[in-house]
């Protein structure tokens, strides 16, 4: 018997994952909420890492394509304070140790590597349970119902698929991002363009600050970062636009005037993007016929490269399957051991990474960092 995985969300991971096993000749079929690849804004900007992001984009056959999609330049960083005076400056090396790319482009060359229809669109799956011997019952919003032989559960933080090996439940990791956007930037927002540089800015003070990074296309693509509740958060109305920059502005009323901008100035509505993690060492015991990847095995904090080991999980999750395709059980163990001790060691990077930023050393301890101080 030929067998034949059935992935949840095309993500980044579950994509990697899918087309890795292709390449094996392995059926693998992929189901996605989204109603298409265009149904929604897939973010900014990633750096993929030599060790993890592009080694998976190796495996799976696509560093060429990678290559083709790089933002050149877009690896350069500045620190500023909430004055708008620049700490320190890092520019871009102009090697491919983590270049930065779009993660829709990144998306987009995975969903091209993939034999066609691989890609079921419009699946938003309502419950899963397990039949037996490694099988389970899918079931999605349209009615529909699944069988799978081999389930990899792909479908970021809130996963459906996790209960079927997992109790944890995520929490609040306390840092809440707000995504803005500003257009044509060099001609209708000269000035901030200016502060932001060809590459990223990083504009700080403890607990709260600016991550925005110009991207491809003449965009500033912007993160308005608090270390506020909930409850805070749920005090603000999204729906209404205007007043959410009005709020989010007076949180930073003496910031410098470009830095207020990013928010006051944006072309697009603020989207709250909460940041919600489970434990650092999140594991379980191995269940049969079912695994998860990426944020649905090891969500955490930004800055734990939470999407290069996502990929790499869905390669080297594939390329234990090819390796032992007569016992899958084997396959599925060998790799949850190694993905638990990679997604640790990345969360306590993470955390660390965090407390750099936005601890109370912001922002003058990345400054000392660019500086090699």
């Amino acid at each position: 018997m030929t067998l034949s995985v059935t992935i949840i969300g095309a993500g980044l991971g579950g994509l990697t994952a899918a087309r890795v096993l292709q390449r094996h000749g392995i059926p693998a079929a992929v189901y996605e909420l989204d109603t298409s690849d265009q149904a929604r804004s897939q973010g900014g900007q990633l750096d993929l890492h030599e060790e993890n992001g592009q080694l998976a984009l190796a495996i799976a056959g696509l560093s060429d394509e990678f290559r083709s999609i790089v933002h050149l330049g877009g690896a350069a960083a500045r620190v500023f304070d909430r004055h708008g005076v620049l700490l320190a400056e890092m520019p871009d090396d102009g090697t491919m140790t983590n270049p930065e790319a779009l993660r829709g482009d990144i998306r987009r060359i995975l969903l091209e590597s993939l034999d066609p229809g691989t890609v079921r669109w419009g699946k938003k799956l309502t419950s899963a349970s397990a039949l037996g011997d490694g099988r389970h019952e899918l079931v999605f919003a349209d009615g529909s119902v699944v069988v799978s032989e081999m389930l990899i559960g792909a479908d970021g933080v809130w996963s459906k698929v996790r209960p079927l090996v997992s109790d944890s439940v995520p929490s609040y990791s306390g840092l809440s991002y707000i995504d803005t956007y500003l257009d044509d930037v060099d001609v209708r927002h000269a000035g901030i363009a200016k502060v932001v540089g060809g590459g990223a800015l990083y504009a700080l003070e403890p607990g709260r600050g600016f991550l925005a990074h110009r991207e491809p296309g003449n965009r500033i693509h912007n993160y308005v970062v608090l270390d506020e509740s909930p409850e805070w958060f749920g005090s603000i109305d999204f729906g209404d636009a205007v007043a959410t920059k009005a709020r989010l502005v007076i949180e930073f009323d003496d910031w410098a005037d470009d830095l207020k901008g990013l928010i006051s100035d944006a072309d697009t509505d603020p989207i709250l993007r909460m940041i919600y993690e489970l434990p650092d060492d999140h594991h379980w015991t191995h269940s049969s016929g079912v695994t998860l990847i990426g944020d649905a095995a090891h969500a955490t904090v930004p800055g734990s490269d939470g999407a290069n080991n996502a990929m790499l999980d869905g390669a080297e999750l594939a390329q234990a399957i090819a390796a032992h395709r007569d016992d899958s059980d084997t396959a599925l163990a060998e790799f949850e051991q190694v993905m638990f001790a990679r997604s640790a060691t990345a969360a306590a990077v993470g955390h660390q990474d965090v407390d750099l930023i936005f601890g109370s050393g912001a922002p003058h301890a990345l400054a000392d960092l660019f500086r090699g101080v």
